[in-house]
């Protein structure tokens, strides 16, 4: 078993201002290595780049992490622990930056079990696996995005309905249904890539919020609602 996870970082072309981690997908029990090849952790490239292209002359350092392990583990939480060492490790080369979150299936668990750490700012649940039991205290004072495919038969649209539900009793919270798309979030990539972008720009005070997200926050529809195609 590795030592410890491995970080991929996309730095700006500007002094840094903020830093977006992005993590990736995986399985419910495993102690196995996630291999370079992984195709749970190349899923979430595609993210990076976007992040980076949005980001780069804004200061956003964008960092992918690959865990040590495969799987969540029950109690263990590694992907969780993962997160922390991340943003510890981050911290040295950029220390105090604002931090956001971006998760994937079991990567948008692990940054919901995370958001509590003190830097993180902002949390992106991408198809995220959530259970009946997820706590949401942690999530105070940071701004969640959910988005799910309605065709995802992976992970539970339902489950983090009620989870988005919850979360609003402590803080602002947004959930985008993707209709036509499902768990590997490939057949409108380019407008998971467009919300996950205004987001983390908006909410790292990068660029003003989108006025989009911010009235899906404020509306009581607000958890449901349609992302609209790109024109």
């Amino acid at each position: 078993m590795p030592a410890e996870p491995r970080l991929f970082t996309l730095a700006p072309r500007t002094p840094a201002r903020a830093v977006a981690v992005v993590l990736h997908g995986g399985r419910a029990t495993s102690d196995a290595t996630v291999p370079p090849w992984s195709l749970a952790a190349l899923r979430l490239l595609p993210f990076a780049k976007a992040l980076h292209t949005a980001g780069r002359d804004h200061g956003l350092v964008v960092a992918r992490l690959r865990y040590r392990v495969r799987g969540w583990n029950g109690a263990a939480a590694d992907p969780v622990a993962d997160v922390t060492w991340a943003l510890r490790h981050l911290d040295g080369g950029h220390p105090g930056l604002p931090a956001a979150l971006v998760g994937h299936s079991m990567g948008g668990r692990a940054a919901l079990g995370a958001a509590g750490q003190p830097r993180v700012q902002s949390i992106a649940a991408l198809a995220p696996w959530i259970t009946e039991t997820e706590t949401v205290e942690q999530l105070r004072g940071r701004r969640l995005l959910i988005a799910h495919g309605d065709r995802d038969r992976t992970t539970d649209p339902r489950l983090s309905r009620k989870y988005a539900e919850r979360a609003r009793a402590v803080t602002d919270v947004c959930r985008f249904e993707v209709h036509g798309d499902g768990h590997a979030m490939l057949w409108r990539a380019a407008a998971w890539h467009d919300l996950v972008c205004r987001f983390v720009l908006g909410t790292l005070d990068l660029e003003p919020l989108d006025q989009t997200i911010t009235n899906a926050m404020q509306s009581p529809d607000g958890l449901d609602v349609p992302l609209p195609r790109r024109p």
